[in-house]
């Protein structure tokens, strides 16, 4: 006797079973998410430091030339002559620096420096001014972004030349001091005799002061500076040997 099987039962035995729909893990997919937003913040990070470190510079340097040229203009115009303030005492030549000529303009606020300018102090402690029978002419300017016209102070040695220029001289400065870290608070830095560089008496000074270690804002970089000599300027306005 042959057997029989019902032809229901036979396709119901043939069939394979349904896939199990199994739930997405919820760990799995919050990794997922998670993964996703730390690739989005790095984006929004890198375009954030593309913007201060690059930007900010083609921007500041566009700025800082435009004002230089004013400068170079209105004392074109009637030439050489007294001290003037009205866009900025002078040019700040640092050839250790390898950062060209750097227009110096009143303040040291955030507005001022960037432009991608040096600017002397009027707080804690007022800058004195080149021309000034004593005193110390303090600078500050941005390391990094804006501009960084300091961005290789720390290639100064001592010796080096500092020049800043006015309408009708060149004032002509030796390295005479350098300190590579000080904390942000320590104004005394930038007093008039600046006895934390060894000077016990008023004489004519230079201070220059940025932010360090790089890309920080953490400490200040200071190097200090003493006139050597000045030298009128002509009418061709001919630098000194030492920017020559």
């Amino acid at each position: 006797m042959v057997a029989t099987t019902d032809p229901d039962d036979r396709t119901e035995a043939s069939s394979p079973p349904p896939p199990v729909r199994r739930p997405r893990h919820r760990i799995a997919f919050a990794v997922s998410v998670f993964g996703e937003l730390l690739i989005t913040v790095g984006l929004v990070l890198g375009l954030f430091v593309a913007y201060s470190l690059w930007w900010t510079n083609v921007t500041a340097d566009r700025e800082a030339n435009r004002q230089s040229d004013q400068v170079r203009h209105h004392w074109a115009d009637p030439g050489p002559g007294a001290l003037d303030t009205k866009d900025g005492i002078g040019f700040l030549h640092v050839p250790a620096m390898h950062n060209g000529e750097v227009l110096v303009k009143k303040g040291t606020s955030a507005a001022v420096l960037n432009d991608g300018v040096a600017g002397y102090y009027t707080h804690p402690v007022k800058s004195a001014l080149p021309g000034d029978p004593e005193g110390n002419v303090t600078l500050a300017a941005h390391r990094d972004g804006h501009g960084a016209k300091f961005h290789n102070i720390d290639r100064m040695r001592k010796g080096d030349a500092i020049v800043l220029e006015t309408k009708d001289t060149w004032y002509v400065y030796k390295v005479y001091d350098i300190l590579k870290e000080t904390s942000k608070y320590n104004v005394q830095v930038i007093d008039q005799v600046p006895k934390e560089s060894g000077k016990k008496k008023p004489g004519r000074y230079i201070t220059l002061t940025t932010c360090t270690p790089v890309y920080t804002s953490l400490y200040r970089y200071v190097v200090w500076g003493e006139l050597e000599r000045t030298q009128k300027v002509d009418s061709d306005r001919t630098p000194p040997v030492e920017l020559r």
